[in-house]
């Protein structure tokens, strides 16, 4: 069985025919305000874990895919910032800008040549308006099994989604994206450097493929430009990553997450590819050390600490791009300040992460019991237990992902036959 709601993305296939046919959809465990993508959070809002949702994924959904390509991809990069870029449909055949032409910004040359340039902004809109015609008619006609929606927000261009499936609430960061097979030609030369992950996982691994998702940067052109994403190629390089290092990792996100969200400047994205950075720059045999989680924790703040005080994060598949230039001096000196409290007392703080965490563990399972003490069934259920089954399926995701860590995972739909998703793991289907 899959997860009941990848059959609503099989749904919307169906509406206007306007997504690949055979699509290949990316799950991630965390949603997108816990850095899985490097997308800018400002115009998201606010959910807690525990009050608003229990588990979190983010989607990444193809609208294009140009998979027929053996050469490095050449993208549209003359408008943009690093690590950003325009995509011109010019790439695609006649039938795909006909179909796509409404999601298009077009701009027309002197020679009398329209070029159609696919427009985040309005790729999203599309989206959200589709998620919701879908959602609308499951609602008119609910059926047995079918989760309850209970949040359909757009965020930006993210659309943000909370399921209830049995008592578990699940929320869905969806993702529109474009995905390419291969490497773009902008990240060529960080192929010829050494890197941590050599001998451990084969090239052909890391680079399958990228994505441009839909955000741009603080200088550009919101309806024109995307944003290189490497999702794919960082799930693999997680398998490279001692267990102590991914420990402190966490750790250390959950105090960031917290202690740095205002003014919003750094995200778990950034630390990521400070800990990317440091499994190049540090001895294999220091980082495979079982027991120096706690070495590894402040190595990642002090890491974040030289990042802040020169203002400097590169990118880690663009180096040449630094993902803190934009920000203030009085912001970096500020999260610096925040950081320097961590450092000195690295326990305390990391004591008032977890109580965070307990306390919404605590207030997730206080609505579950209120929830099992107050149900009826509903008009479509016979009266019998049908939270458990639900339930079931909500823990069989939140297990494949959390038992796979460092596979890719994706999800394919048959648009014909919505009502049976399946997973693959790496080459293993589910």
């Amino acid at each position: 069985k899959g997860l009941v709601f990848l059959s609503f993305a099989g749904m919307v296939q169906k509406l206007d025919q306007k997504l690949p046919v055979a699509n290949e959809y990316l799950l991630l465990s965390g949603g997108v305000r816990e850095g899985v993508v490097d997308i800018d959070l400002d115009e998201l809002n606010v959910y807690a874990r525990g009050t608003d949702y229990d588990m979190d994924f983010t989607l990444l959904v193809p609208a294009l895919k140009l998979h027929d390509r053996n050469q490095p991809v050449t993208l549209d990069m003359r408008h943009s910032a690093l690590c950003h870029s325009w995509l011109s449909l010019r790439l695609f055949d006649e039938g795909t800008i006909s179909k796509w032409k409404d999601c298009c910004t077009i701009v027309d040359h002197i020679n009398g040549a329209t070029n159609y340039f696919f427009s985040p902004t309005k790729v999203a809109d599309w989206f959200y308006d589709s998620i919701s015609i879908v959602l609308s008619e499951i609602q008119k006609k609910p059926q047995r099994g079918m989760p309850k929606v209970e949040k359909v927000e757009k965020n930006g261009t993210i659309i943000s989604i909370i399921l209830g499936v049995g008592s578990s609430r699940m929320l869905y960061d969806i993702v529109p994206v474009v995905s390419f097979k291969g490497w773009p030609a902008v990240a060529q030369s960080w192929l010829m450097e050494n890197h941590f992950w050599d001998g451990k996982i084969t090239e052909e691994e890391v680079i399958s493929g990228f994505y441009l998702v839909p955000a741009c940067s603080y200088k550009g052109k919101k309806d024109n430009e995307w944003r290189l994403s490497f999702a794919r190629s960082e799930v693999q390089l997680k398998k490279c990553i001692s267990s102590s290092l991914m420990q402190a990792y966490q750790a250390c996100k959950a105090i960031i997450i917290k202690l740095l969200s205002r003014p919003k400047a750094i995200s778990p994205y950034h630390l990521r590819s400070m800990m990317l950075w440091a499994c190049d720059r540090l001895p294999a045999n220091y980082l495979a050390q079982e027991d120096y989680a706690a070495h590894f924790l402040l190595g990642l703040i002090d890491d974040l600490q030289h990042c802040l005080v020169n203002k400097m994060c590169p990118n880690y598949f663009i180096p040449q791009c630094n993902m803190l230039e934009h920000l203030s001096e009085e912001t970096v000196m500020l999260h610096a300040r925040k950081l320097s409290s961590v450092r000195s007392d690295p326990a305390e703080h990391l004591r008032t992460a977890i109580e965070h965490v307990k306390a919404a563990n605590r207030l997730t399972l206080e609505l579950q019991r209120r929830g099992s003490t107050t149900s009826i069934p509903s008009p479509q259920s016979d009266g019998g237990d049908t939270n458990q089954p639900d339930d079931r399926l909500a823990k069989k995701l939140q297990q494949l992902v959390t038992e796979n860590p460092g596979k890719s995972i994706s999800v394919f739909i048959n648009p014909d036959d919505v009502t049976r998703p399946h997973f693959r793991i790496d080459d293993k289907f589910f």
